[in-house]
């Protein structure tokens, strides 16, 4: 079965200093047809003014995932840990037992625009932990590259779920196939540009959700960089 989520009827947060588009429920945004998929409960797609972003707040339990597009993410948090994240860098952050952080625009000049991420975890009470990596642009064209999983394959970052997220950039004749085992649905999200996956036409921003589905097949794309999810039922 697949379903299409347009970009359009996501969730929108305009704050001046942050715009923000909810393919998931999240704050005051509520559809009770879109409450996650499987253990992926959250993707934001945040802009953040120069100069700004989320002052020091508390999550727990749960995997968040940033992934940056353009501009630079600064991170500090409760752990000790702090960086600036650029575009290719994939950061993960277990709230755990529970962490304090915060997360600006680490440019006085140009917006950052990032993709913020959250993974229910299959363990709970573990301590929390940040773990973050690079992935050039090399190792995702023309073919999906995994940057998070379980067990840290591949070089990929390691969450607390038997989940498994790839990224790709794909553009002109790329044909790219991802298997599903049964049991398992997938998810795809459409970061830019456009691409056919099995059958449906995503343009930036769109999502589609696969159950039962044997495989996703990924083609005829322009210009296109996307997520693709591999999830428990």
């Amino acid at each position: 079965m697949l379903e299409m989520r347009k970009s359009e009827e996501r969730g929108h947060a305009d704050h001046g200093w942050l715009l923000s588009k909810h393919s998931f429920s999240f704050a005051s945004y509520y559809d009770p047809r879109h409450t996650g998929f499987g253990p992926l409960l959250v993707i934001n797609e945040d802009r953040v003014a120069p100069g700004m972003g989320f002052g020091t707040h508390g999550h727990r339990d749960m995997e968040i995932i940033s992934y940056v597009l353009e501009g630079a993410l600064e991170h500090k948090d409760s752990m000790g840990t702090g960086s600036v994240l650029h575009p290719g860098d994939v950061q993960r952050m277990s709230a755990g037992t529970g962490v304090q952080h915060s997360e600006f625009n680490g440019s006085a000049t140009e917006p950052v625009h990032f993709l913020q991420i959250w993974i229910q975890p299959n363990k709970t009470g573990i301590a929390p932990g940040y773990e973050e990596k690079h992935f050039a642009p090399e190792s995702k064209r023309g073919r999906l590259r995994l940057i998070a999983s379980s067990d840290g394959r591949d070089g990929s970052i390691t969450i607390h779920q038997d989940a498994a997220v790839y990224a790709s950039l794909m553009d002109g004749n790329d044909d790219v196939e991802h298997m599903l085992a049964k049991g398992r649905r997938g998810y795809v999200h459409l970061i830019r540009g456009e691409v056919w996956a099995n059958g449906a036409h995503l343009r930036a921003g769109d999502a589609l959700k696969l159950t039962g589905e044997p495989s996703i097949r990924l083609i005829d794309a322009v210009d296109a960089e996307l997520l693709v999810f591999d999830l428990p039922a």
